[in-house]
């Protein structure tokens, strides 16, 4: 895949997605937006991928923020139609994705790219990383879905106060509010993701998957997430990886499982 704004590579089933715009801080802008998408849908489509791992180039940024001079001008349409947009092509995706995606934060994930992140199933950071959801600053809201996802993770009044200050945590402080799972120095970061990634790997990817859409109907308006367990639980009794994982145990051995 040959994109202008991302990098994106495959080794051994784990893919790994760089937002390589570091002079622009990795900013988000529609273009980088659109090779996202692209890329994450290519990827889910490839059963060779078994784990991804999104994180930005340069030690000063995982994602800025928003490309905030292509937007400053909108109509009250156009903002609409941006932040629509953005969510149903590229954050929803990744969090609905069967995929897991961890986000390997490393240095600053502001706006958008803190959004971005959150999207992700779950996250680590650097000890530079900082954090934070800017836009009452510039009379705007989190329009990439951080006014519903910072809630879910951190709960609604520590979510209210980083919202309304426009403030920044510390990698440390995240980890504490939940926000992200792992702190690491920078240069150990990628190493922590592509470990986290490897651990992942050895089990079940349908299994995964079935998990991942039991967790995320949870915070669904109108599901039942208990429900989805037991239909996801059942579905798992007729697939290979199933057969597999219980004779492996029997028998005293790793599982080898076809993802099936």
């Amino acid at each position: 895949m040959n994109f202008e704004n991302i990098l994106v590579s495959i080794t051994n089933g784990l893919a790994t997605v760089t937002i390589n715009r570091p002079k622009k801080l990795n900013a988000l802008n529609s273009a980088t937006i659109e090779e996202l998408s692209t890329a994450f849908e290519t990827l889910e489509d490839d059963i060779n991928v078994k784990t991804i791992i999104i994180t930005g180039s340069g030690e000063k940024a995982f994602v800025a923020g928003a490309d905030i001079s292509e937007f400053a001008n909108f109509s009250v349409e156009e903002g609409a139609r941006l932040a629509r947009l953005g969510q149903e092509s590229l954050f929803d995706l990744i969090e609905n994705l069967a995929t897991p995606v961890i986000a390997a934060i490393n240095g600053f994930a502001l706006g958008g790219g803190l959004e971005l992140a959150m999207a992700c199933h779950f996250r680590i950071a650097s000890d530079n990383a900082k954090m934070g959801l800017p836009e009452v600053s510039l009379g705007v809201i989190p329009g990439y879905g951080g006014t519903q996802r910072l809630p879910q993770l951190v709960g609604k009044g520590k979510a209210m106060e980083l919202i309304m200050t426009a403030g920044m945590i510390s990698a440390e402080d995240a980890k504490q509010w939940g926000l992200v799972n792992h702190v690491v120095t920078q240069d150990e970061l990628v190493p922590l993701a592509e470990k986290l990634a490897s651990k992942i790997m050895r089990n079940s990817s349908v299994a995964i998957s079935a998990a991942i859409r039991a967790v995320n109907d949870n915070f669904k308006d109108g599901v039942n997430g208990f429900e989805t367990e037991i239909v996801e639980f059942g579905d798992s009794f007729g697939t290979q990886d199933f057969k597999e994982g219980t004779t492996a145990f029997l028998e005293k051995r790793k599982p080898i499982f076809p993802g099936e």
